[in-house]
This record gives structure tokens, C-alpha cells and sequence, in this order.
């Protein structure tokens, strides 16, 4: 039964005729592209600014938009389907269990990792956003920022890579996160983007990939500060 249901999330592909032609294949890489470049300038200028900040949390959300933008700019975007009981139906409940179950598997490697002084380190850097300014802004920040990252990678980026797009797009937002300078941060992006990958290839669209990434990520930033002590 799980293992039915593991499969009909991340590895069965649902059909679906999302063809594009010459043209508008065209377009949107070169419009991905275009976007990749202004996302790279506006990172940039996000890890020079003081975390917390009020700079910072505006230009997380400049950050999002690009991507958002970029994204609807490319083309069509799709939410997807996936098949349950013989039925094709939005991916809802199963992006999130997902979800749930990888933030699990992280806060667990968490209770390890905090053993390791220099890992731990590295992680109590990445929470020390966590610690600065009201908690409801950084809930908004973190789900705004991850629908918009699924949005591009998953949906502008991914639908412009002809030849293995989960590989890809896994690689692309791996190097976006390492620019932060954080092994963890670009570790976790990996293993993240893998998965919301093959949600993607499973279900044809953006919803799966979008639920799964903001129960992950909002799941570590209310968890994992009280785990490392921040």
C-alpha cells in the first residue's frame, strides 16, 4: 500500500500533452535564462545584507517575484495530476505527507548533525535569520520565497531542459543555494530538489513540488532552532 502510494506520487507519469512547439521552446529557455541572470544579481545583493534586517526580508521578496515572474514570463505553468484509485486528481494530501516525512528525516539527522561542532555550526548560521525579527514574517518569507523557487525550477526551468530535467533543475538549485557558502544549505538542497524533481516528472506541474518544498521548509524553521539552541 505505501509503496503503491510512493510510487504513484514520484514515479508514476501521469499523461498528460504539455507539448510546446519549436518557437515556444525557444522562447522560454531564452526567457529562463534571462531570469537566471537577474536572480543571480538580485542573490547577490541579498547575502551582502544583514540577516533579519529589514533590507534583507525586502529583498527576500524582490528575490521571490523574480523567480515568480520568471516564471509566468516563460509560458504556461501547470499545477499537475496524479492518479488515485484510477482517478487523476490534483496532488494535495500526498506533497505534504511527503513533505512531513523528509522534514522527519532532517530533524532526525538534526539530533546527529548537532553533535558535530563544525556541522552544527554551519547550521546555527542558517538559523541565525531564524532568531532575528517577528515569526510571522519569517513564516511569510519562507513559504513566499519556496512556492516561488518551485515555480521557476520546477516550472519555467524545468520545462526548458529537453534532456533530464529533474538532474538539472536539481543541479541549478543546488548552485543557487551554495552561494550562500553553506554545506548544509546546498546538502539539503540536493536531497530537496531530487524529490520535488520527481514530483515534477510524476504529476506534470508545480502544485506537488510547491506543497511538499513549504511543508519541509516551514516544518525546519519552527523546529530545528529549538534543536540547536538558537
Amino acid at each position: 500500500m505505501v509503496r503503491q502510494w510512493v510510487q504513484r506520487s514520484l514515479w508514476d507519469v501521469v499523461p498528460r500533452d504539455h507539448r510546446m512547439s519549436a518557437q515556444e521552446l525557444r522562447r522560454r529557455q531564452l526567457v529562463t535564462a534571462g531570469f537566471v541572470v537577474l536572480g543571480a544579481i538580485v542573490l547577490g545583493i541579498l547575502l551582502r545584507l544583514e540577516q533579519g534586517s529589514t533590507a534583507f526580508v525586502v529583498m527576500s521578496f524582490v528575490l521571490a517575484g523574480v523567480w515568480a515572474v520568471g516564471a509566468f514570463a516563460s509560458g504556461r505553468i501547470h499545477l499537475g495530476r496524479i492518479t488515485v484509485r484510477d482517478m487523476e486528481v490534483r496532488p494535495v494530501l500526498q506533497p505534504i505527507l511527503i513533505g512531513a516525512v523528509l522534514a522527519a528525516v532532517f530533524v532526525a539527522g538534526a539530533l546527529v548533525v548537532r553533535e558535530i561542532p563544525w556541522l552544527a555550526d554551519q547550521i546555527r548560521n542558517v538559523l541565525g535569520f531564524a532568531t532575528e525579527g517577528y515569526l510571522p514574517v519569517l513564516v511569510v518569507v519562507t513559504a513566499v520565497n519556496g512556492i516561488a523557487e518551485e515555480l521557476f525550477f520546477r516550472g519555467a526551468a524545468y520545462a526548458a531542459i529537453t534532456q533530464y530535467p529533474v538532474a538539472w533543475t536539481t543541479v541549478a538549485y543546488t548552485i543557487a543555494t551554495a552561494a550562500t557558502g553553506n554545506i548544509m544549505l546546498a546538502f539539503a538542497a540536493i536531497i530537496l530538489g531530487v524529490i520535488v524533481g520527481l514530483e515534477r516528472r510524476a504529476s506534470g506541474g508545480i502544485l506537488a513540488p510547491i506543497l511538499t518544498h513549504i511543508t519541509w521548509s516551514l516544518t525546519m524553521l519552527l523546529t530545528l532552532p529549538a534543536i540547536f539552541g538558537v
